[in-house]
Formats: C-alpha cells, structure tokens, sequence
C-alpha cells in the first residue's frame, strides 16, 4: 500500500511517452499532498515537465496525465487541473485498505535508508569544570534525536561524548578548590559534584579579576596584568605539572573530575540519555600528537622556527592552522585528530556527526580540511551539524551571574511548572501520588525537550518556559494531550462493551469526511517525513510533523464523533483511524526521546 507514490510517478512517465513519445526520468515526476483550499489528496506538479516540450501549456499537459491516470489506476477517483498543478483523488476504499494495512505493522515507522551503514554521532561534549547549562540541553536534546532518527532509517548508531577533562580551566577550578575548600566534597557541600566543582571555579574568576584590577591600579597594563595576577601564574603551573604527571596534581584532577562525572551521569540519566563510550581528552591529547608526526612526514605539516607545527590552508581559503605549541602541547585540534582516527578503527563508520554549536564552524572546517590532506578514507563521511545559541526572555530563569542557566535548575522547574498547570485543569482525579509525580516528570521534561528541537537546529532561537508548557501552544503538552485523548477513546469503549474491531473491506454507513482522509493522509506521509529529516539530519521536520497531526486530530475528534452504536462500521473505521493517529504521534515523540503519559 505504500507503494501509491512510485505506481503513480511510473504510470505518468508512461503516459507521457505514450501521450507525447517523450522519455521523462521517474524523478521528474513531483507529486505533494495537496493544499487543503483544494480538492484532492495529492498533486502532481506539471511545470517542470514543460522543459520536455510536450506539446502543450502547463493546464493542457495536466488535463491530458489527468485523463490517462485516471484511466491506468484504479484507485485514482478523479483529478483537477488548477494551472499547472494536477490535483488527483484517491478513492475512498483504499484509504480504508490503507488503515487496514498499518494495523500491527511497526515496520511502517522504520525504514532501511541506512542499509546498516555505520554513523556516529558526537555530542554534549561538555568541559568538567562547570555544571551542564541550557546550552548543553539542546545540543544534548538534539544529538540524542538525530541517533535515533537514523536507528529508525536503518543506521547503526555510535554515540559518543567527549569530556574535556584537562587544561587551564580545569585547574582553575583545582586551585581554588586549594586555596579555599577546606576539604570540602559533594557530600559535606550537600550539592552535586559539578554544581561544587563549577562554584570554584567561579571563586576563582572573582578572585582573578580582582588581582587584575589591583594590578592596572598599580601602573600595569590589562594585558600585563592578566599575565601578571597571582592565580593565573599559579594555574598555569598546575597544568604544567599535570603534564609532567605531578601525583598530587593527578590525584586532585582524578578526584574532582570524578564529582562531575558522577554529577553528569545523573543529568543524562534525567533526560533518558546513554552513551556508548565517552572519549576523554586526558587519554587522547598524546595520540594526537602522533597525527601531526604522520602529517609531518606526509609533508601536510611543517615546523616554524619556534618549533611549532602548523598546516597552511590558505590555498583552500582558510588560515594557517596551529596544530603543536612550540613547547609541544597540544590544541583541542589535536585531539580531534586522534578521535577522528579512533572512531574509524573502532567503528568503521560511513558518516561521523559532530553536534556542535555554530560558534565552532570555522574549527570544523578546518578539522575536516586536514583529515581530508591527510589522506583518511573516514574524510568524505565526516559533517558538522552546526546549531544556533539559545536565549533567555530577560528575568527568566536566570543564574546568580544572570548568564547561564543550569540544566538540573531548568529541568526542575519544568517539572514544577507541569504540575502547576495539571493541578490547575484538575483532570487528575483517581491518580496517586507517584504517578502524578510521573506524569508531572513526563509533561516537563517532554515540554523541554520539544521545545528546544521543534526549532531549526541552524537558528539560533529563544527559550520561554512559559510558552513551553502551554496545553493550547505549539508545544510536547498538547501534542501529548491529543495522544491521551486516542487512549481516552479506547478505554471508553471498553467500559461500554462496544466492539470496534475494524474490517477495511465492509461498507461505511456514512461517507469518509475530509477531516479522515485529511488524517490518513499525513499519517502515509510519515515515512517520508522521517526520510527528510534522516537526510536533512534535521529533527525538526519530525517535531513540526507531530504537532500538524496533532492538531488535525483534534479537529477530527471534534467534527467525527467515534463511539456510534447505530453506526458500527463507521465507529469501527473512526477508532482504528483514532488507534493509528495515537501511535504515530508515539512513535514520533518516542524519536525526539519524549515520552507519552495515558492520563493528564
């Protein structure tokens, strides 16, 4: 059944070297749902044909496939011809026959676009010294739904995290931690790890920019001063002694680092997120260096006289790339390089996917530039998915710094915020206190979590928390309303003993509304829907699908009641069409990581 596109495609390429002896490619041939101010379900597009001289105008030429489909395909009812556009009806009883097609089949909702293909997709990436902010959730909320996109478009998915876990802005945190924590731990703090890691290292900013400021009082310069300021210098020592291996240094490093980790574990555990490996880059900094030693030798690099190394890209309209300090440390290119490297020894991976904000473009370019000089076979599978920054309403949410907003504080007052809203519809009657906190959970974080990917991933977009949650919006709550709602119908034929087991091939008391075939419409369209945002790597296009099919469905539910006694057929139909609508609406959220509540 879901072959109706190709039959049509083909029978049109056909009639046109019948109708005309013209040879037209299948691929020319444009069909798309049709606009709702028209009649028909699907349109096939006629002005591209017009390049194939056919001897004719666009409204002829459209008249005359109209005619010859018609005849060809049985399933076709009728056509239009709006200039150039051939609106085409499909018949009633195969919109039957395709509901009945979906009924048990969850291969409807997957496809084999990946063949088994090999991807891995790298996100969250997160520095250890810092607790994850709104930032980090829709980089995360974004990495996690483009895996399982593709896992449903039939790729094998890696998902990886790398944790930048060394450096000078870890040992910032390291310091101050010296200078002024007195032993303190998570436990003793009473707060997770990374939120105690991230409050030293604030401590430590404060402290640096008053020594800076006490300094330029003094005669020096800002530059001067900031080399200056007591605490950097002994930063920088502490990150020298790192790299030398300094146990003491080692061991500090190793026992804050593990705080976060832990801290981290319990954020990812909130959204739903697991990875398949984390990469560190206190294991792969060295690994990295053995890269710019291949691309010396290849002669891709070169030395300057410091004894740095550099890569000049100037030809391929970029800069002059530092890839070696001359005192031998490495960049965070460095390590790139050696993931690069390490991903395709251990996964062999076709494509690798790097979700990372625009901020970074030009580093990957670059990055994918010397991979590509390099020679490495993983070089063409390699794609940066660049996504815009997100902004605060101003007096939303904001941190004590008034910048940044923490992920743990964000999600909690989601949390708080759904059962705000629930408790004000009053609809929760008969329900627990653990599963109003569930269903609490499900409607906040869903209401994160959509709201960050709903947005373009290219455009940088504007977080409200208010609009969010809103039951009436563009928003997880609503769409996971109308889901309830199918369930809803469900339970109460049940309770009636009403039997609504659908036969596709027995008669209709009344005929099929337009809403109906509006629904079965958008529901044949989901395979393709997944397609373009598998292909686009856009999770989007799947988050405005369901809200569109929600929205219809809501419209159905209004204009087709489902429970008639006197109508049985017709429940029948309207109940498996209300069943199906549910699942795809599941299935969709299910890939965007957001979970479907059967009360709220």
């Amino acid at each position: 059944m879901t072959d109706l596109i190709p039959s049509i495609q083909t029978a049109a390429v056909e009639a046109i070297a019948e109708l005309y002896g013209k040879d037209v490619p299948v691929d020319e041939i444009v069909l798309q749902e049709t606009k709702k101010e028209f009649e028909g379900d699907f349109t096939l597009v006629v002005f591209p044909l017009m390049r194939y001289k056919l001897g004719g105008g666009p409204p002829q030429v459209g008249e005359a496939l109209g005619q010859a489909l018609q005849a060809r395909l049985p399933f076709i009812e009728g056509y239009n011809v709006i200039k150039g556009f051939l609106n085409l009806s499909i018949r009633s009883d195969w919109w039957q026959q395709f509901l009945g097609h979906l009924q048990g089949r969850p291969d409807f909702y997957r496809l084999n676009l990946g063949q088994g293909q090999s991807v891995v997709v790298e996100y969250c990436s997160p520095n250890t010294n810092k607790p994850l902010h709104l930032g980090h959730l829709r980089n995360i909320i974004l990495g996690y739904a483009l895996s399982r996109i593709l896992e449903a478009s039939g790729y094998q998915v890696h998902e990886t995290c790398l944790y930048n876990d060394r450096g000078t802005n870890i040992s910032k945190s390291m310091y101050a931690w010296l200078q002024a924590g007195k032993q303190e731990t998570p436990e003793m703090a009473g707060v997770k790890g990374d939120k105690l890691v991230g409050d030293y290292y604030v401590a430590f900013s404060r402290q640096y920019a008053a020594e800076v400021g006490e300094l330029i009082a003094k005669g020096l310069t800002k530059a001067e001063a900031e080399k200056a300021a007591p605490s950097m210098q002994a930063v920088h020592e502490m990150t020298v002694r790192w790299e030398a291996g300094d146990e003491a240094v080692r061991d500090l490093w190793r026992k804050m680092n593990q705080w976060v980790y832990t801290a981290f574990a319990d954020t990812f555990a909130k959204l739903g997120v697991k990875f398949e490996r984390f990469y560190y880059e206190s294991q792969v900094y060295q690994r990295g260096k053995e890269t710019v030693a291949e691309g010396l030798e290849k002669g891709v690099f070169y030395q300057e006289e410091d004894g740095s190394v550099v890569v000049d890209l100037t030809d391929d309209g970029l800069d002059k790339k530092v890839l070696l300090r001359s005192n031998g440390t490495s960049l965070y290119i460095t390590q790139d390089l050696a993931i690069a490297e390490d991903k395709f020894e251990s996964y062999q991976m076709d494509r690798s996917i790097y979700v990372v904000g625009n901020e970074q473009d030009y580093h990957f370019k670059v990055l994918f530039k010397i991979l590509e000089k390099l020679g490495k076979p993983y070089a063409e599978g390699l794609y940066h998915l660049s996504y815009g920054m997100v902004d605060l309403p101003s007096g939303k949410m904001k941190s004590r710094e008034g910048t940044t907003v923490e992920a743990d504080d964000l999600m909690a007052e989601m949390i708080e915020q759904a059962a705000r809203e629930t408790q004000k519809l009053g609809k929760t009657e008969g329900m627990d206190e653990a599963e109003l906190q569930a269903l609490y959970r499900t409607l906040g974080i869903g209401a994160l979590k959509y709201y960050l990917v709903k947005v373009d991933p290219r455009k940088r977009m504007l977080f409200d928390p208010n609009e969010s949650i809103d039951l009436h919006g563009q928003t997880a709550p609503f769409i996971q309303s109308s889901y309830t709602r199918t369930v809803s119908i469900g339970r109460k034929a049940e309770a009636a003993g009403m039997d609504l087991v659908y036969h596709p091939d027995q008669t209709l008391e009344t005929p099929m509304l337009e809403v109906e075939r509006s629904l079965l419409r958008m529901i044949f369209r989901y395979p393709q829907v997944l397609q373009e945002a598998a292909n686009g790597y856009n999770p989007a296009l799947l988050a405005n699908y369901a809200y569109d099919l929600a929205k219809e469905y809501n419209r159905f539910y209004h204009e087709a009641p489902v429970l008639r006694r006197e109508q049985p057929q017709t429940s029948a139909f309207r109940f498996a069409l209300s069943t199906q609508v549910g699942q795809t609406l599941k299935e969709a959220l299910a890939l965007l990581g957001i979970e479907m509540p059967e009360r709220m």
